[in-house]
């Protein structure tokens, strides 16, 4: 036996023991570091790690919130507004609490909430640029990953455990965090259902006491990594300190389709009414109207537990997203897939413009596959994926996403790529649909060149080598103060511009001015 072997470090013992755990789990479990707090080399001072703390400034108001929303999520407005209430009601306590201790002794309700709506209508896009804008770690996960304590599978407890990872290990600032719980309609059980699932009814016990508040151990009793880090720290000062993290201020938030409660609604409703109100009800089959009248013996009879539903008092329902809200999405959202695309193709220096027919068609080929915004995603890199490999290779250095482009992607990539004349004529097209856009931003007139006057506009620019834009700003150099002042005689808003306007603008601006006059409105 050879008694001079080496005996290894406790880096060497960790190292030795993160491969094996790769190599069997294939990095899905890691150990964090446990020699972070190893003494440093003689004579070196070690010097005391800062103490992370959080200053709560919450000063926001429900407008300010739900404006912020409006920039990232298309419709959903009353649901935005019950989030922005419920949230500064929140926060606000909190607030109170961290500036005044006693205010923690009196009774307040927490202001946790339960969102319902189809996937992909922005449930988790809002909680999420929530959390962003108040400054607060969020952790979202799915329900039916977690089961009851003691059965194989995730532990609600892990939920704050990630909070703190998520805040950096800053224990103020986790306990000010947002946890996001989705498809947790999955955990429901039906009293029909013969026996309990152990994800069901023991998950919703478990969840029930971190709303309630109680303090959860950060070191988990089946996490490796923690007790590893427990044991050099009992050998390094022959003590083990107990981390401990209060969900008292933490806000929870549970979400999912619900599928089926609209039923349960729909035959409470119809039970209470009787004549004609019950024969309005037996008529409507939207889902989501039902679903803004849930209460919670709905969400009882759906197969939750009273003590967990008790707990959360704020209902919000999402409404499923139509063709125009998944084009304006497109348009106007700040979080866009829009912009990765643009993003994406900027990259190889290539500029790509999305036309509103193009915009409009790739919504309406989302709609189809009814999973909400999730579907753009999915309907763009189909379109767009030939796209993004050919083109960079190529001289091509702007092209239009057209309807056209959306409906055969192959036929169009073949003819921008073989066809610099139509590439160019199409890119110049939309420069004018674009110009008309700012036109109507600026001075609130909408204006529309035919499309002889845009084929004039686009070869007034190729033979002049300039800009389109630059062509029309000059055509258009007197329609502004013009324009309006027919506006003041007629109430005309709405101008069609025929080749004319660009053959010879100030005689047609002329004519349009002195018949404003004689049709007065």
């Amino acid at each position: 036996m050879n008694t001079n072997k080496k005996t290894p470090t406790p880096q060497e013992i960790e190292k030795e023991f993160q491969e094996y755990l790769e190599k069997k789990y294939g990095g899905t479990v890691r150990v964090m570091n446990a020699t972070a707090n190893e003494p440093t080399p003689e004579g070196e001072a070690e010097a005391p790690e800062p103490k992370k703390t959080f200053d709560l400034k919450f000063d926001l108001k429900p407008r300010e919130i739900k404006q912020y929303l409006d920039r990232y999520v298309i419709k959903q407005d009353e649901a935005k507004k019950a989030l922005a209430i419920a949230v500064c009601d929140h926060y606000n306590h909190v607030r109170e609490c961290h500036e005044n201790p006693d205010a923690a002794d009196t009774d307040y309700s927490k202001q946790n909430i339960v969102m319902l709506g189809p996937t992909g209508v922005g449930k988790t896009y809002l909680i999420r640029h929530i959390a962003k804008l108040i400054g607060v770690p969020f952790v979202k996960a799915d329900a039916t990953r977690f089961s009851e304590t003691g059965y194989v599978g995730a532990n609600v407890d892990d939920l704050i455990r990630e909070l703190v990872t998520q805040a950096d290990d800053n224990l103020e600032l986790a306990q000010y965090g947002i946890i996001y719980l989705d498809e947790a309609d999955k955990i429901a059980t039906p009293p029909n259902i013969i026996g309990r699932d152990v994800s069901g009814r023991g998950v919703q016990i478990g969840l029930l006491k971190l709303m309630e508040e109680t303090e959860v151990d950060l070191r988990a009793g089946n996490d490796v990594a923690s007790q590893m880090r427990a044991a050099m720290e009992f050998q390094k000062s022959g003590k083990v300190d107990k981390e401990v993290i209060n969900t008292r201020h933490i806000l929870f938030i549970i979400s999912g389709a619900f599928t089926g409660m609209e039923k349960i609604i729909k035959k409470r409703m119809h039970q209470s009414r009787i004549g004609f109100n019950a024969e309005i009800a037996s008529q409507t089959d939207d889902a989501s109207q039902y679903l803004e009248d849930v209460t919670p013996k709905d969400f009882i009879d759906f197969g939750f537990e009273p003590e967990f539903i008790g707990r959360l008092p704020v209902h919000v329902v999402c409404n499923e997203l139509a063709v125009d809200d998944l084009f304006h999405i497109l348009k106007h959202s700040e979080g866009s897939i829009i912009r990765q695309y643009e993003n994406a193709f900027r990259a190889y220096g290539i500029s790509v413009l999305f036309s509103n027919n193009g915009l409009r068609r790739i919504a309406e080929k989302a709609i189809e596959q009814k999973t909400g915004a999730r579907a753009l995603m999915t309907v763009c890199e189909k379109v767009l994926r030939d796209y993004k490999f050919e083109l960079p290779s190529t001289g091509v250095s702007e092209f239009v996403v057209t309807d056209a482009v959306v409906d055969a992607p192959d036929v169009e990539l073949k003819r921008i790529t073989e066809d610099a004349d139509y590439n160019r004529r199409t890119v110049m097209h939309e420069r004018v649909r674009r110009y008309e856009a700012q036109f109507y931003a600026e001075h609130q007139l909408q204006i529309q060149f035919d499309a002889e006057a845009t084929a004039l506009i686009c070869e007034r620019a190729v033979a002049d080598a300039t800009e389109v834009q630059q062509v029309c700003d000059q055509l258009l150099e007197s329609y502004q103060h013009g324009l309006n002042l027919i506006k003041q005689n007629t109430g005309q808003t709405v101008f069609t511009f025929p080749k004319g306007v660009v053959e010879n603008p100030e005689q047609v601006l002329v004519e349009w001015i002195r018949a404003s006059y004689t049709t007065k409105r």
